[in-house]
């Protein structure tokens, strides 16, 4: 009785403890970690809600760029923080939803080091072309590669990555063959695009739209169910001659796993009014996302049937990582 009564005691100081943090969090910087590398979506979409939570907080949320393994150094990194509100990630569908199938060592599990806080948005995937490539179509893509099988080069922001795994499908869609050119996120693989080193790439669409609307990239099609908003005269890979080829990209904030219920409400309560302010919509519009979100639950929910759907796709196109 008295060993109950002393455990009833501990989880009532625990939780008070909990509620009192929550009250007072944040009271130092927060450091949200981005998986890939400065300009990519990730980077785009943290600094976007980072810069919301300083207004509304008065603390700073500085962005950590952690590159590498397709987002998985980041989210390793976030998984083994202290629990207490301070180190989020901006998590990705590789790092939460493909890694577990592609990798054969994955240093962290998505399901068990994490807690999702909330979802923040949904990207398209744009296929791009650099300007040297004599194609201005899918179907002209696809009829190039076909007479030059592997001779095409994709590149991706890194193995095991929504991009990479994104021109696995089209390969297996089409028939084509191309040879798969892994990068440490999206801006140097855009980088080498432009300048020609590479043919193609499937990008999140928030870090190519300045160069398709520069020119300095060509659009061929977006692998939604409809058109992109940002730019509807570009035709979905399905409409422009892929039957049925769809993916979505999502990004969302994660803490680690133990780190309090109270400062997870906080944190998804004030991500929340951020997502129903019409002018940060607006901000994320411009740049391509999408804004989506979703609460704990159905965010969990998401990553977890995420899971399956592309452990599938990973076990059908025998993609493995080490």
């Amino acid at each position: 009785m008295a060993r109950s009564l002393a455990r009833v005691v501990l989880v009532a100081c625990a939780l008070g403890a909990a509620a009192a943090a929550a009250q007072d969090y944040p009271v130092k910087p927060i450091r949200i970690v981005a998986p890939f590398p400065a300009g990519g979506t990730a980077d785009i979409l943290a600094r976007a809600i980072g810069q919301r939570l300083t207004d509304a907080w008065g603390q700073a949320v500085v962005v950590d760029n952690r590159a590498g393994a397709g987002g998985t150094i980041g989210a390793d990194a976030v998984a083994k923080a202290p629990p207490d509100g301070y180190t989020l990630l901006l998590g990705v569908t590789a790092t939460q939803a493909i890694a577990p199938s592609v990798y054969a060592k994955l240093a962290y599990d998505p399901a068990a080091d994490f807690v999702p806080v909330a979802m923040l948005a949904q990207v398209p995937v744009v296929l791009v072309v650099s300007k040297a490539l004599p194609a201005r179509s899918v179907r002209e893509l696809i009829a190039l590669a076909r007479d030059q099988p592997d001779r095409l080069t994709f590149a991706s922001s890194g193995s095991g990555a929504i991009p990479h795994l994104t021109g696995e499908l089209f390969k297996s869609a089409t028939g084509v063959r191309m040879v798969h050119v892994p990068y440490r996120g999206a801006t140097p693989a855009l980088n080498d695009l432009l300048a020609g080193q590479v043919a193609l790439m499937f990008d999140n669409l928030p870090s190519s739209l300045p160069h398709i609307q520069a020119g300095g990239l060509v659009a061929l099609g977006v692998a939604t169910p409809r058109r992109a908003l940002t730019l509807p005269d570009v035709p979905t890979i399905a409409e422009a001659g892929v039957p049925g080829f769809e993916v979505t990209s999502w990004f969302g904030v994660l803490a680690p796993a133990a780190t309090p219920a109270a400062i997870v409400a906080r944190l998804g309560a004030e991500i929340g009014r951020a997502l129903a302010n019409a002018d940060f919509q607006a901000r994320l519009a411009s740049q391509g996302a999408e804004p989506f979100g979703l609460a704990p639950a159905a965010f969990a929910a998401l990553i977890e049937s995420d899971a399956a759907k592309w452990a599938a796709v990973v076990k059908a196109n025998g993609i493995k990582l080490d």
